[in-house]
């Protein structure tokens, strides 16, 4: 009996710990995957607006009812390397044409944090990607606070519309 009260308390003692406890439930029309519309950096210093992705970029999100997510993005305009193995230029270029990571989430009001596990630039593993978001109709908009845009490191306001994938 002790040792099933010692677990117990560990159990709650953990879940309080993680946070889990303060999480919000997740919203059920989040659950699934989510074709992206645009991509859109507003930079703070100007105001000025540009698809930090191209005009048509590609990709995708997914929201597991597990609290587990990933996401791909990349230009619709990306070079395809020459040949098999991307020379150097090839492959910045490449990499600078590419967002993915892969992880946790968790929700709190409007609020709904990416717990990233890996990524495509290491310097995101381990971190929280903090994002608004809202729905409207078959569409969510996430949005970041103010900061250096993972690309090209301009300080704006990123807001990126899915499209629900049925």
């Amino acid at each position: 009996m002790k040792c099933l009260l010692r677990y117990a308390a560990c159990a709650v003692l953990s879940i309080f710990l993680n946070g889990a406890a303060s999480a919000d439930p997740i919203p059920p029309q989040l659950i699934g995957t989510w074709r992206l519309v645009s991509n859109t950096l507003e930079e703070v210093a100007s105001g000025r607006k540009t698809d930090l992705m191209g005009k048509d970029p590609i990709g995708f999100i997914n929201y597991g009812a597990d609290g587990r997510m990933m996401i791909l993005q990349v230009r619709s305009d990306r070079a395809k390397p020459r040949g098999a193995v991307p020379t150097p230029q090839e492959a910045e270029a490449l990499f600078k044409s590419f967002l993915g990571y892969a992880g946790t989430y968790s929700i709190s009001g409007n609020t709904i944090t990416h717990h990233v596990d890996l990524s495509w630039n290491q310097a995101w593993t381990g971190t929280d990607q903090v994002r608004t978001f809202s729905f409207d109709g078959n569409r969510v908009t996430l949005a970041t606070e103010a900061s250096a845009d993972p690309i090209h490191g301009i300080v704006g306001v990123r807001r990126l519309v899915w499209e629900k994938v049925n």
